[in-house]
């Protein structure tokens, strides 16, 4: 179950086995989320940060990228302390359609556990339909989680060099389309986007995208409209998808959206642009299309 809806998270709010963790992160207020959520979330859920616990500590000066994957021990200590353990389904949830969800989900997957599940319209539709909020902290007895990373789920910036000239892989850029242009870069050192990626902006997965569709509608398309988004790019030609974004903390959203669509042939640039723009000798490419 990769997907629940409010309805069912308001009737498994106090299920011992659930383990709700509100991920809100915004990338130029990277504390405004944990403030928030200590001003309100939903009820039992517990807070995880993309900077503290999503991620490892960079190096000085960023080549590997800003939000390293964390290594198999500090990600089950980080679980373990929590009161996630492998035996509990995790629903994970935002206020940005799954953008930082949706690294939880992916990590979970990435060091063997798939009982994870996102919170279809995350915050925004649990507001939108009246549902309670609470304030207090919920703490959970210490887990017993074992991770093992699956590193057949992370390109290389290494693999990157090679697969931007390969025909059968389909690349894909998450971050907003002014970004992918080059029009603007509020982060990293050079604006544009890794040769031969299209742009697919994680936006695009939510009904507020679709034809006609309500902008505060934060829930996922189905599957058919997800499968017919990807097919537009090339994916159903593809050998396998490589996905990245700025540090690799919202790619995770396009592979969920990948995931719902039927594709699992799919891989993260972990490191992703923040990595690739700092080294000179790569190229960058500016503007509408992938080369």
């Amino acid at each position: 179950m990769s997907l629940v809806t409010t309805h069912w998270l308001a009737e498994h709010l106090d299920d011992a086995n659930i383990r709700i963790v509100d991920t809100r992160w915004y990338l130029l207020q990277p504390t405004k989320g944990e403030t928030d959520y200590h001003n309100a979330h939903i009820p039992n859920a517990i807070y995880l940060s993309v900077d503290r616990h999503l991620a490892a500590m960079p190096l000085p000066d960023a080549k590997t990228g800003r939000h390293p994957l964390p290594d198999a021990e500090a990600f089950a200590e980080t679980m373990m302390r929590a009161g996630i353990s492998n035996s509990n389904h995790v629903v994970a949830y935002d206020d940005a359609g799954g953008a930082n969800a949706a690294r939880l989900w992916w990590l979970l997957r990435y060091f063997g556990d798939e009982n994870v599940s996102l919170l279809d319209g995350g915050l925004n539709q649990w507001l939108a339909e009246g549902r309670p909020l609470a304030r207090e902290l919920p703490t959970f007895p210490r887990g017993e989680f074992h991770a093992r990373a699956n590193l057949g789920m992370v390109v290389t910036k290494t693999e990157m060099m090679t697969l931007t000239r390969h025909s059968r892989v389909l690349l894909l850029d998450v971050r907003a389309p002014e970004r992918y242009r080059g029009e603007t870069e509020p982060i990293d050192p050079r604006a544009g986007h890794i040769p031969g990626a299209y742009n697919a902006p994680l936006a695009g997965n939510l009904r507020a995208a679709a034809e006609g569709g309500d902008p505060n509608d934060f829930r996922f398309r189905n599957a058919r409209e997800l499968q017919a988004r990807f097919d537009a790019l090339g994916a159903n030609g593809a050998d396998e998808i490589v996905a990245y974004c700025g540090s690799g903390i919202n790619a995770p959203a396009d592979l969920f959206a990948l995931h719902l669509a039927g594709y699992d042939n799919t891989r993260l640039y972990a490191a992703s642009f923040s990595e690739w723009s700092r080294d000179p000798k790569l190229p960058v490419i500016a503007g509408a299309t992938p080369y």
